[in-house]
């Protein structure tokens, strides 16, 4: 007789409506010993302020400005940019397999804290939702020329972060970015066959499953997505119908800030370790598609950590991956119910509260 499916131990592939792709989901690999590559462990300790670190307040950067002595948020123009606003076209090409067009955009960076010492599960819900509002700002800004914003933070040097102090980037381009046209495709196919928004229905849905929930509040809700691809991925949705960052209400700021934290705090007490990931925003197209139809598109963010099995064993995204396909080991099942099980806590401010009662 054939064998019952289980998806914790029998292989299968998952679809990605949002994105238009397929994954494979082996989680009986799981079981495998791990022989390969281990990575070194984090930096215990990070100077609070260093005058040479170009993030810092009063520090001077490489292109000789000074940064002022902030004390919340900092926005700058990336001394390093990939995209500038006046380059030139590069004009016709000469046959359909090389072609190339105009790219043109600012890059800018943004800093969440003027403490190096600190990253955004460690930081106040008041100062998150600063963030949430210098997010809004500079979305609503930058839009007004450029029809794609794109918001995102690297977190950690396994994700290329070269800087430890806590900041993110924000790249506005003159054309839609790959997976955001197929963001757009996808759901503006879905909601003309549907009648509703993609990621709307898939939130209600999953909030009626409960089985992939992280975390759930008055105005949004976490869950390691079905198509997951990294090992504790997770997607960050509005209850309501929100299309742009701009557009959340103060009640629904506040609630992301306090959110943000429970979700940034399990990660880092998943393997109590700062937790590396690139996460980002994704909203409807901005510029001259600000007022265009675009009832289509839910905000969201995307969170990708690489963390596998421990702080220094990640998933590589190699071989099989590159070639054919996304492939995971563990179940998004599995994931969300660590996830869950979680403490909210900090374990850095457990461990110093225990130091605390110990010396009492």
């Amino acid at each position: 007789m054939a064998a019952t499916f289980r998806a914790s131990e029998h292989q299968h592939i998952r679809y990605n409506p949002l994105q238009d792709e397929w994954v494979l989901v082996s989680a009986h690999r799981m079981k495998r010993p791990w022989q390969g590559q281990v990575e070194p462990q984090l930096l215990k300790t990070v100077p609070r302020h260093d005058p040479l670190n170009p993030l810092c307040p009063g520090a001077t950067r490489a292109n000789g400005e000074v940064n002022p002595h902030y004390d919340g948020t900092f926005l700058f123009d990336n001394d390093f940019p990939a995209l500038q606003p006046d380059a030139p076209d590069p004009g016709p090409s000469d046959h359909p397999l090389f072609r190339a067009e105009a790219a043109r955009g600012v890059c800018k960076v943004m800093c969440f804290h003027p403490w190096s010492d600190v990253t955004l599960p460690l930081m106040s819900v008041p100062e998150i939702r600063a963030v949430i509002d210098a997010w809004a700002s500079v979305t609503e800004e930058l839009g007004a020329q450029y029809p794609w914003v794109q918001i995102f933070e690297n977190k950690g040097a396994m994700m290329g972060c070269s800087n430890p102090h806590p900041h993110c980037q924000v790249w506005a381009s003159s054309f839609l970015p790959d997976i955001a046209q197929r963001e757009e495709r996808s759901q503006q196919t879905y909601h003309s066959q549907h009648g509703k928004p993609l990621l709307l229905e898939y939130g209600h849905q999953e909030l009626l499953r409960k089985e992939r929930l992280v975390l759930t509040s008055e105005h949004w809700i976490v869950l390691v997505p079905f198509w997951a691809v990294w090992p504790f991925q997770t997607l960050l949705l509005p209850r309501r119908h929100v299309r742009r960052l701009p557009e959340l209400n103060p009640a629904e700021r506040d609630d992301l800030a306090s959110i943000m934290k429970k979700l940034l705090t399990k990660y880092d007490n998943l393997f109590e370790t700062s937790f590396p990931y690139s996460m980002g925003w994704h909203g409807a197209p901005t510029g001259l598609k600000t007022g265009a139809t675009c009832d289509h598109w839910q905000l969201h963010a995307h969170y990708y950590p690489p963390l596998l099995r421990s702080a220094t064993v990640r998933k590589f995204m190699v071989g099989y991956e590159m070639l054919a396909q996304a492939q995971r080991d563990l179940t998004p099942e599995q994931a969300a119910e660590r996830l869950r099980a979680l403490p909210e806590v900090h374990y850095c401010l457990a461990q110093k509260d225990k130091e605390t009662a110990a010396i009492a």
